[in-house]
């Protein structure tokens, strides 16, 4: 907070004061020290205001670049790990992989971005959102290379790190930008938005890999064509402007430079914005200082306190959505679909690949819902509808590989059913609360975190799956699967909170 003025002659008017002084309040000592109260009431008056659309798409587009990367890894891996294994389609004298083999090469990118996760917690704050996506664009662009050009398993796996460890950081880092400058209104949309672009990626990677999996070498193809949109992203994001948010919290932390950051943020406010700085600054930034004003003088927040008080709860509760998300099924479902929809009598790689451009469809129109009703029905809603759903298609598998295996249909409407209900649910939702909940301070290292056990849960269900597959058989397994998201939906119920509506400041003072 503001020190008192020394010198009634020469009244230096710290950044929040000056800001409040031009919304008609007092700059003194006594009116900020009770200006809390008045002013949320002036943000909440103020929620009806308008706000540009067309401002808000760009900011949003090019992080949202990142998911689509993302899925298009998890789509064309699909179609790539049927190539791969291929005696005719792989172009290798090393197509015959283990299961074990096949497992490293399809959750490699997985196990990348465990490592980009935990990167992220060490410099994320350091490089800021926009700079770690910069970064991430970068290692999408040498991953896929290295991939695409690989001459045996051992460069392979290492390009499947490289373009992991780059989802790592998007995946902390997009969230984090497109929450941060977000209007209010439709922060959910956008962030929920992003999910649809993941799913537009994995489409896209089915649609790639159903076209390329009958060439010789053809997942060398399915890797490359992810390169132009890495160069998109990157090019967007040197044009973009830092997080506003993070440059206050640069500000408060009492870097070097202070009243250049604190000016900096006002700037990338207003470009992200679309308006005029005098507009912005008298019209919408107070919105965005609420409670930072009372925290100016705040230090950098230490490892510990990661683990304490408010962002103590908001861990639980968002890696227990995370956890849970990847913990039912998610991956296998996703990066095995071709092969689940072989063993269902899709048995030609060509066919299988092409049914699994259906699940793409689906998961977009499933996920186009979820975004266009989660600022109107709320999470918790979407969520609790989404698990139960989840929970009868798990146990429709189970039933279909225990006792029904002659009736190959019913394992394709547990997919779509699992698809469409993870889309309404774990999957846009998830990223969305992990993205809203951590305390702004701590919001880095906090999402970092909770992004590290994302990929952790999505690496060790990914790499299990086809050696539990041949251990315990299908069967059981997705049965496993189903008891877990049973758990999950009591988690939920009892722990996960409602967001919407609220302002990110919000979140943090009146639900944590």
């Amino acid at each position: 907070m503001a020190s008192e003025v020394s010198d009634p002659e020469q009244p230096k008017l710290s950044f929040f004061e000056r800001i409040l002084k031009k919304d008609g309040r007092s700059s003194s000592q006594d009116d900020m020290d009770g200006a809390r109260e008045p002013l949320v009431t002036v943000v909440a008056d103020r929620r009806a205001e308008d706000y540009s659309r067309c401002a808000a798409i760009l900011p949003f587009l090019f992080p949202a670049l990142g998911g689509l990367l993302y899925g298009y890894d998890i789509g064309a891996t699909s179609g790539a790990s049927v190539s791969l294994e291929s005696a005719e389609l792989s172009g290798t004298t090393w197509y015959n992989l283990s299961s074990i083999e096949l497992g490293v090469v399809v959750s490699g990118s997985v196990y990348g971005a465990l490592i980009g996760s935990i990167v992220a917690f060490n410099v994320a704050d350091f490089l800021g959102r926009r700079r770690e996506l910069i970064v991430s664009s970068t290692l999408y662009i040498i991953g896929a290379l290295i991939t695409a050009l690989a001459p045996d398993f051992a460069i392979l796996v290492i390009g499947r790190l490289v373009y992991g460890v780059g989802i790592g950081l998007t995946m902390h880092a997009a969230p984090m930008y497109i929450a941060e400058t977000a209007p209010m209104q439709i922060r959910g949309l956008l962030i929920s938005l992003k999910e649809c672009f993941i799913v537009l990626g994995m489409l896209l990677g089915y649609t790639i890999g159903s076209l390329e999996v009958d060439l010789v070498g053809g997942w060398r193809y399915m890797y490359a064509t992810s390169i132009p949109l890495s160069i998109i992203m990157f090019i967007g994001m040197l044009w973009l402007p830092a997080s506003p948010r993070w440059l206050l919290l640069c500000a408060m932390q009492n870097r070097d430079n202070t009243e250049e950051f604190k000016n900096r943020a006002v700037c990338a406010f207003c470009k992200i914005r679309g308006q005029p700085i005098d507009i912005v600054a008298s019209e919408h930034i107070s919105e965005m200082l609420v409670d930072l004003s009372f925290m100016e003088e705040e230090k950098q927040a230490s490892f510990r306190e990661v683990f304490q008080g408010k962002c103590l709860k908001a861990l639980i509760i968002g890696c227990g959505v995370v956890f849970f998300q990847q913990v039912t099924g998610q991956p296998s479902v996703l990066y095995y679909a071709a092969t689940i929809l072989q063993t269902a009598g899709f048995t030609a790689a060509s066919e299988s690949t092409r049914v699994s451009i259906l699940l793409g469809f689906l998961k977009l129109i499933a996920t186009g819902v979820a975004v266009l009703v989660v600022d109107k029905v709320g999470r918790r809603p979407l969520l609790i509808t989404g698990v139960t759903g989840i929970i009868v298609s798990l146990f429709m598998l189970a039933g279909y590989y225990l006792l029904l295996k002659d009736i190959p249909f019913v394992a394709v409407i547990a997919l779509l059913l699992y698809v469409s209900c993870y889309q309404l649910s774990f999957g846009p939702i998830g990223w969305l609360l992990i993205s809203e909940i951590f305390p702004l301070r701590l919001r880095g290292r906090g999402l970092s975190i909770a992004v590290l056990v994302n990929f952790g849960a999505n690496a060790l269900v990914t790499f299990a799956f086809s050696p539990l597959r041949e251990l315990l058989g299908a069967g059981i397994l997705f049965a496993g699967f189903g008891v877990i998201a049973i758990l999950s939906l009591i988690f939920i119920i009892i722990y996960v909170p409602e967001t919407k509506g609220l302002t990110l400041e919000e979140i943090e003072a009146k639900i944590l």
